[in-house]
């Protein structure tokens, strides 16, 4: 399966009354690996008119508290593709100040591709199965 690894730039608002990252920006940043994965793995550079990836379940574990000062990355990827679904596992990692990594946030997310036009789920392009599996 594809790895893809996200930057992220925690902003002061991200930060709550307790001085961690709030769990609503810890999903935000989830969007962010989810729509760089779209776009450099799936190459969907602009959502298309008619199909369209959308969430139905979303699963988060939250395993540290994550701080402004905390060097973190999403790391995301696809670890079961069905016939009209994928399953996204993402990871909040930060780098440690003494070397290593630790996970801070786990999730995973179930995407269904979705045709707008006919109002129901639709098979996952074989393209983007050979792009997600290595082929």
């Amino acid at each position: 399966m594809v790895i893809l690894e996200t930057p992220v730039q925690k902003r002061f608002s991200d930060v709550d009354s307790f001085l961690h990252v709030n769990n609503v920006s810890q999903q935000m940043y989830f969007d962010l690996g989810k729509m760089e994965f779209y776009k450099k793995i799936l190459e969907i550079d602009t959502p298309e008119k008619i199909r369209r990836i959308i969430t139905v379940s979303t699963h988060t574990d939250y395993k540290g508290q994550i701080r402004m000062e905390d060097d973190i990355f999403v790391r995301t990827t696809i670890d079961k593709v069905g016939t009209t679904s994928m399953q996204f596992l993402q990871q909040l990692i930060c780098r440690l100040p003494q070397g290593g990594e630790q996970v801070r946030t786990e999730s995973r997310s179930v995407m269904v591709v979705f045709d707008f036009q006919k109002q129901e789920k639709a098979p996952v392009p074989e393209s983007w199965r050979k792009l997600l599996l290595g082929e």
